[in-house]
Formats: C-alpha cells, structure tokens, sequence
C-alpha cells in the first residue's frame, strides 16, 4: 500500500511538471484564444453570418443524392457532439468553478464563441483531405491534412500518436471515471460494477465500427440533451432571484478574478482564465482536432458545408449545456459550501499551524500556496499526530482538502474510528487510515448537490447519474472510433481491434481510480493534439478563405434565390 501511494505521488508530480509546461503554461490559453479570434476576425465572424446556414444544412436542405461518406450531416453531428458532449458539461464545468470561481464560466464561453470559427476551419480543412482506408470507409482528420497538403508526415504521426493518447485520456479514463463515481452516490453501486457493465456495452456498440456509433449517436444525443435540460431548469426555476446576481458576478469577476466567498478561497484572474479556458476547450474540443475526425465520415461533396454544421457543435456544448450547468451551480451556492465526503489522497494535504477561512490574511496566504507562489509563508506538516477514537488531540496542523480548510475531520481504519499515531510525510498522509470531514466538493459531486436544490430535490441527483451515463458513454463511444481512425492511419486496419480491447479493458480499470489524477491525465492530453492541430490551420489560413468563396460562388449557381 505505501509502495503504491508513493508510486501515485511520483506519478502525480511527474504529471503536475509536464502540465505546467502544456495546459496550465500561461501561453496555452493565450494560444487557444487567439487562433480562434483571428479567424473569426479574418473570415468576417462566421459563427454569426453561417449561422443560420448551417440550421438549414443540418436539416438536409441542400443534401444530394450520391455524395460520398458514410453518415449523415446529422449523424455526423450527433457523433461528434456525443464526442464533445461528456463528462466536460457536467463535471468539468462544475471543476471550473471549483477552481476558478464565476469567472472560469465566463472563459468558458470565450472558448466557445471563438471556437464556433476554429471548429469550422478544421473540420473544412479535412473534410477537404479525406480518403478510404483499406475496406472502402472514410477516414479523415488533421493527420491528413499534414501530410497530404503541409508535406509533413511527421507531424501527421506525431499527431496520430497524440490522438490515440488523448483517446484514453480525453475520452476514456474522465468518462468511466465520473460515470461509476455518478452512479455510486446516486444509487450505491460499486464502482467496479458499473465499470464492468458498461464496457460490456461499449464493447458490443464498437466492434460495429461507424455506421453501428453513428446510428447510437444520433438516437441518445438529442435524448440525452432534453432529460438534462428539463433537470436544469428544474433547479433554475426554484433559484430563479439568483440567476441575475450569479450572471453579475461571472462578468464582474472575468477580468479581476473570483473573490473568497464562503469556503471558496478565491481565484486571481490569471488563475480563472486559464482554468475556464482549459475546460472550454476539454468540453468543446474546438482546436483539438477531433471533431474533423467525426465529420469527415459525412455525406457531403463541399468541405465548407460540413465545416458550417460544425459551428452548431460549441454553442450546443458549451453555450447552451455548460451555461446551463453553470447557472444551476452558482443559483444554488453549492460551489462555495462545505460538504461532507471522502477525503481522497490526491486532494488532500497537511500544513504546519491553525488556519481559518474566516480570517482574511490567512485566506491569502493559503490562496498564494495554493497556486505556488512563492510569497506564501505557509508550510506543509512533517511529522506525527496522535488520533483518539477518530478525532486528532494536537492541533498543530490544519487539513486541506479540496483547496478549502476541512472542518469535522473524522480518521478510520477499515471503517471503525481510528486510535493511534498518524504519519505525515511533506504534507502528506502515509499509512492506510481514510479520512472523511466537510470539505468543498467539485466535478460531478458538486453538480449532482446543485440538482438535489430544485424542484425534484434529492431525486435532482438522479438525473445527473443519468445524463452523466448517457453523455460520458456516448463520448467514449465517439473517442474509441477517433483512436481507432488514428490507429489506422498509423498502423494499418489490422490494429483497430487490438486497440479496441485496450480501449475497453481501460474503460473499466478507470472506474476505480481517482478522480483528480484522472483530470490530470486528461488535461494533459488535450495539449498534445491541440498545439500541432493550431499550428497546421494557421499555416491554411489563405486556403480556408479561398475554399469559402469557391463554395459561396458555387452555391449561388445553383440555388440563385
């Protein structure tokens, strides 16, 4: 067990120094934003005047007969939204807040409009590039883009490789992970069960390749979609003389940062930007690169029609399904309240003194350590602490956890009050004593106590237990046909099915891991695609807006009116 722990700490600070140089860099979110503002600004806000257009291709207006693909521009859609929309719009919103406070909601939605015009520039460019694999089906994506048109076949592998990566980290691990957590505190089942029946089920849904994920999607997405939003407006309605303060504070916020309110201990602004733009983008996937793998399989014989539908997909992520989740979270106040739960490992530490979050000086101080700053004149605990029946009898230390002080701190041992000496290491727990108190809650946790305070009160959990189900599954499901659609590029058609079975095989194992380490991972791996996918649309930036005007020129022969 102390072998274990120690491996997971060394892991987990290996992984905190490699974020640090990717998602968390003060350049990534600058880099994020920036490539979607100067498109918008360059094509003339597309995101605005295809708006309406791309409605209207959606509903198959202008679909021929006979164009090449293997999906509809709905199927393609609704695949690439079950991609998109996941564990980003009710858990990752919800660690946003957590993090960052009202103004992380706000960046959110930068991500997003922004993002309506990188989405339409990448998925444009490889719908263009497209080909067939082996067996006659599409295949599509970045990768080809750099290789068939930049010549850059190196950076098409590298890209290839981060997409099977970013697979498991975007699409596999946070998905079964937040799903068992979801269905554990909302009905009690193990964790390890719920892991183990669904990747039954995700196994069966992707052996049928496309056409069986395409024709899943399209049947659970809008399905999906109602059942949350009639539990959002649910809570809404009930907190309804909070929506107007709760919309004040996410725009008075966005450029200051988020104060200290309640247990939250506040955000500074660099802190919330980066935080809202990290999970605009892991809910949106806008410059990620993987929607274009989705949509490449659509019927459609213009590229730019199919980059027009694409637009749709962050204003219905991350516009309409995060901002819902987002109100319901600061209506409520949850995110500022203490609860009780299980203190994990990952977000708990010792300190050296007694601390108090109604001290003001304090509350800074924690705040600057929090964040690393060197300004802050906290320590973390080394040493012994003796326990009684549960409770610690020196006071010399202060628990955090959840980036908030824990209060009501109980310590067990194989579920009976503790008795005896506990070790701190740095800070850190050793030994196998649990840990339980009052603490700040995020992720899928936080959003299912914001559901229990509308008009169905605790059964408000339930529903986010199920959309959770539906929207991490179908997003698992999308990320398995992304990986496996790198995989071929990579390897050939012959690798798809033992990509598959690891695939499956890690859908379960996530289901027991913990939860932190898991965002970690999937933060992490967002970058890897991200950053190659930037720089390839960038470099095309003179050939999208050619590609607009030949497809406009063209429209117009043909529908004059």
């Amino acid at each position: 067990m102390q072998t274990d722990q120690s491996l997971i700490e060394s892991l987990t600070s290996v992984l905190n120094t490699l974020d640090s140089f990717l998602g968390s860099a003060f350049y990534f979110p600058f880099v994020l934003l920036a490539t979607g503002i100067f498109f918008t600004f360059y094509l003339k806000f597309p995101q605005i005047r295809f708006f309406n257009h791309a409605w209207r291709i959606l509903r198959g207006k202008y679909e021929k007969p006979g164009s090449m693909g293997d999906a509809s521009h709905f199927q393609a859609l609704s695949t690439a939204i079950s991609g998109t929309v996941g564990t980003g719009n009710i858990g990752g919103v919800a660690l946003a807040i957590f993090l960052g406070g009202p103004a992380a909601l706000f960046w959110m939605w930068m991500t997003a409009f922004f993002g309506m015009t990188t989405k339409f520039v990448e998925v444009s460019l490889s719908h263009k590039y497209r080909t067939t694999d082996e067996l006659g089906f599409i295949v599509g994506g970045p990768m080809y883009v750099m290789e068939h048109r930049l010549n850059m076949k190196w950076l098409a592998i590298f890209f290839a490789i981060a997409t099977v990566i970013s697979s498991f980290g975007t699409g596999n691990l946070p998905q079964s992970n937040s799903i068992a957590t979801g269905v554990s505190g909302a009905f009690g089942v193990p964790e390890w069960i719920t892991g183990g029946i669904l990747a039954i089920i995700l196994a069966l849904v992707i052996l049928g390749g496309i056409r069986r994920i395409v024709l899943v999607a399209e049947k659970i997405v809008p399905f999906m979609a109602v059942v949350y939003f009639v539990g959002a407006l649910g809570v809404i309605l009930v907190n309804l003389e909070n929506i107007g303060p709760s919309f004040l504070a996410v725009f008075q916020d966005a450029f200051s940062g988020s104060a200290a309110v309640g247990g939250f201990l506040g955000a500074g602004f660099a802190y919330a930007f980066n935080r809202g733009v990290n999970r605009g983008l892991f809910s949106n996937e806008a410059g990620q690169g993987s929607a274009p793998i989705a949509h490449a399989a659509a019927r459609a014989d213009e590229p730019v029609s199919e980059g027009m539908v694409s637009i749709l997909e962050p204003f219905i992520d991350t516009i309409i399904i995060c901002t819902l989740t987002g109100l319901v979270i600061l209506s409520t106040g949850v995110w500022s309240e203490k609860h009780e739960n299980n203190f994990q490992q990952f977000d708990m530490e010792f300190i050296s003194g007694q601390y108090s979050d109604q001290n003001e000086e304090q509350k800074e101080q924690l705040l600057h350590y929090l964040n690393n700053q060197a300004e802050s004149s906290v320590e973390a605990f080394d040493g012994t602490i003796e326990i009684i029946a549960g409770n610690a009898v020196t006071s010399e230390h202060t628990v955090l956890h959840n980036r908030s002080i824990a209060e009501d701190v109980k310590y067990y041992l194989e579920g009976t009050l503790y008795t005896g000496p506990l070790y701190i290491e740095e800070g850190k727990l050793t030994g196998d004593v649990q840990v339980s108190g009052r603490s700040l809650v995020h992720s899928v946790d936080l959003t299912s106590e914001a559901f229990s305070r509308g008009v169905f009160g605790e059964y408000g959990r339930y529903i986010v237990a199920i959309g959770l189900v539906l929207f991490a599954f179908t997003t698992s499901v999308a990320w398995s046909y992304y990986g496996d659609r790198a995989m071929t590029y990579l390897f050939g058609v012959r690798s798809v099915l033992p990509y598959r079975i690891i695939y499956v095989a890690s859908f379960f194992t996530a289901a027991v891991v913990d939860t932190s380490l898991v965002w970690l991972i999937a933060a992490i791996t967002v970058t890897f695609m991200t950053l190659p996918n930037l720089f390839t649309i960038l470099l095309l930036h003179k050939e999208m807006k050619q590609i607009i005007a030949d497809y406009w020129e063209k429209f117009h022969r043909e529908y004059p009116d």
